[in-house]
């Protein structure tokens, strides 16, 4: 396989993973740079509610099943919530997610960030996107009609591993919400988590499922076990591993948008400042939802030393 090319099929795809690491990495910076450029993005979220989830999700500390030492509190009042969505916009975020545990929001909960959209100024509406969990199609539509024009929804893995991870929601489940996203006219931002002891032809087919399904933005992310979960004494990932699976999926998704979320920081480590050659062209920078990122201030200083410039662009 010459550099610079494309996985077209699951085989290609596995012949990849025979390169060393830096014929592997310069054929995804070209990849990146080919539809980026010198560009990255940045995302933040905001942890708008938190834990007594009901699914059973075996990595997750806000799974009430689990029994993980975590703040649980509700959805945020909504004058606190667009506070925090205001004093975001002032940072050099492309995006602010909402992010709310559990299964769906109810109806209280709904109509109440509906009315914290309603109430932004367009420029701090046109960065919101939100991860509300399993929405009906008139929820959507009444978001999209909000102004909200991304919605976040991992998959998570591979159809055929999915069931090791989750008993409470099927893939397809999930897969069904992804598809009325789009048909609500929003663009999807779904990925998954990577760690979970899926194989590498697991990490492949689920890329290809994602090219399959349109999704054009693809957060990746790495376990960080968390205590009293049932993945608690997995190892994590090594750095090299981890730098691998973002160029294997941009070979196969040459033009998403790849951002590489939680566990960045312990997975990654000191090779951080790979992320960009092995292809990814975005990250989420600050907290994450029950675990510590790294702050806007050293993301923003190794994007700089790399040459690279932040750009603030909604559609990224």
């Amino acid at each position: 396989m010459t550099l610079f090319s494309t996985a077209n099929t699951p085989a290609e795809a596995l012949q990849l993973l025979s390169l060393p690491e830096d014929e592997l990495f310069a054929s995804a910076t070209k990849l990146r740079a080919a539809t980026f450029g010198n560009k990255v993005t940045l995302c933040a979220i905001i942890n708008a509610r938190s834990g007594n989830c009901g699914m059973d999700c075996r990595f997750c500390s806000q799974s009430k099943h689990n029994h993980t030492p975590i703040d649980v509190f509700p959805l945020l009042p909504a004058d606190e919530l667009r506070e925090r969505i205001l004093a975001l916009v002032e940072q050099p975020v492309a995006r602010i997610g909402v992010v709310t545990s559990g299964g769906a929001l109810s109806g209280e909960e709904f109509e109440r960030l509906l009315k914290v959209l309603r109430s932004l100024p367009e420029h701090a509406l046109e960065r919101v996107c939100a991860s509300l969990g399993r929405l009906s199609a008139e929820q959507l539509k009444q978001l999209k009609d909000a102004g909200l024009d991304r919605f976040h929804h991992n998959l998570e893995t591979s159809r055929q591993y999915y069931p090791n991870i989750c008993s409470t929601q099927t893939w397809d489940e999930r897969k069904d919400t992804l598809l009325r996203v789009h048909q609500a006219g929003m663009t999807a931002c779904t990925g998954g988590l990577f760690g979970l002891g899926e194989s590498w032809q697991d990490r492949i087919d689920f890329a290809f499922s994602l090219k399959e399904l349109g999704v054009g933005h693809v957060p990746i992310n790495f376990l960080h076990p968390h205590p009293e979960t049932p993945l608690a004494s997995r190892e994590p990932l090594s750095a090299s591993e981890g730098l691998r699976i973002i160029a294997l999926f941009r070979h196969i998704l040459p033009t998403a948008t790849l951002r590489v979320c939680g566990g960045r920081p312990l997975v990654l480590g000191q090779r951080q400042n790979e992320i960009f050659s092995a292809g990814a062209n975005a990250l989420m920078t600050g907290d994450y939802l029950t675990t510590h990122g790294r702050g806007l201030v050293d993301d923003l200083a190794m994007i700089r030393a790399l040459g690279l410039e932040i750009d603030c662009d909604k559609q990224y």
